[in-house]
């Protein structure tokens, strides 16, 4: 019997040594997340209220949640109502205010002569993919780092949507639409609307993903383009060289990880239970890179986006 136990004990020490070592540590949330959320909340950017409700940390399923998430069913002082309460992190907040007061407000009174009351949304808080596809990245709905808008409510009652009022052309709508999507492109790093893609005919995609900066702020993601006349001047570069383009950046890991790139498990042994092979050195030049005719980018470029309605 002894010398049963002692191979499996043997086993047991070694996998807690090599989880010592980080061996078998789970994939982490990326750090800039939660000192995103620590600092909006060390500068006292959102206020707790009834209707602005900090919420417990949500840790899981994988690296989903949020350190100090916060259930929202209005904005701007109780004045917005959202139609139904949606879980988002600190600096997601102060950034749809800013939005609501800068561009929407001063938009739906010029034209239409009363404020907006109300928002309609499709969601939130969500642990899933961008655009729920399978082993894509996860989304920022994954870390509350996103809403998706779907229309507006006027004070006379009037309402607005996207789904139907964007495409009518030469309308007090369909213009207002367009403008206050533009306008999102200067408070968001991630705007996604009709045109974008597929998915987003029917509602604005809001995020605000670490894209890396620019010599003239944060690098964004507008999509579908808004024309010149309805985007903000750029800010005055700071002095440094501009910065190059890039793809899409993918900050955090696949929601589903593929052969060989992501977590998964651990091979102690490896496929022969043998030793890998002495390294060699040979001194005669490197042949050159034998490329393929079409390299096909291997980068995700999909955006974030969501299509559900539903705030998980």
């Amino acid at each position: 019997m002894a010398r049963s136990v002692w191979p499996a004990a043997v086993g047991v020490v070694g996998l807690f040594s090599l989880a010592g070592c980080g061996w078998l540590e789970r994939a982490e949330r990326p750090a800039w997340r939660a000192q995103a959320e620590n600092l909006c909340l060390s500068r006292e950017l959102v206020r707790p209220s009834a209707y602005i409700e900090p919420r417990p940390e949500i840790d899981g399923p994988g690296i989903c949640g949020m350190t100090h998430p916060f259930r929202v069913s209005a904005i701007a002082d109780g004045t917005v109502l959202i139609d139904k309460p949606v879980t988002i992190d600190c600096s997601m907040i102060p950034a749809l205010e800013a939005w609501l007061s800068d561009v929407v407000q001063p938009d739906a009174e010029a034209r239409f002569g009363v404020p907006v009351v109300g928002l309609e949304v499709f969601g939130a808080y969500s642990c899933r993919s961008v655009d729920d596809l399978p082993g894509a990245q996860l989304s920022e709905h994954a870390f509350g780092n996103a809403i998706d808008v779907a229309g507006f409510k006027l004070a006379d009652g009037r309402e607005i949507s996207i789904v139907r009022d964007w495409k009518k052309t030469e309308s007090e709508e369909s213009a207002f639409l367009h403008e206050v999507h533009a306008g999102a492109c200067g408070h968001f790093t991630t705007v996604l609307g009709p045109g974008a893609d597929m998915f987003h005919y029917n509602h604005f995609h809001l995020d605000l993903a670490m894209r890396g900066a620019t010599n003239t702020g944060p690098r964004r993601f507008c999509r579908p383009q808004p024309p010149p006349e309805l985007m903000r001047p750029r800010a005055r570069p700071d002095g440094l060289p501009p910065a190059p383009e890039i793809d899409e950046p993918i900050d955090v890991s696949r929601a589903t990880p593929r052969p060989g790139l992501g977590p998964g498990p651990l091979a102690l042994r490896g496929p022969s239970g043998a030793l890998p092979p002495a390294l060699t050195y040979d001194a005669r030049a490197p042949l050159p890179p034998v490329l393929p005719a079409d390299d096909g980018a291997a980068i995700d470029s999909s955006p974030t986006s969501a299509i559900a309605p539903r705030d998980d």
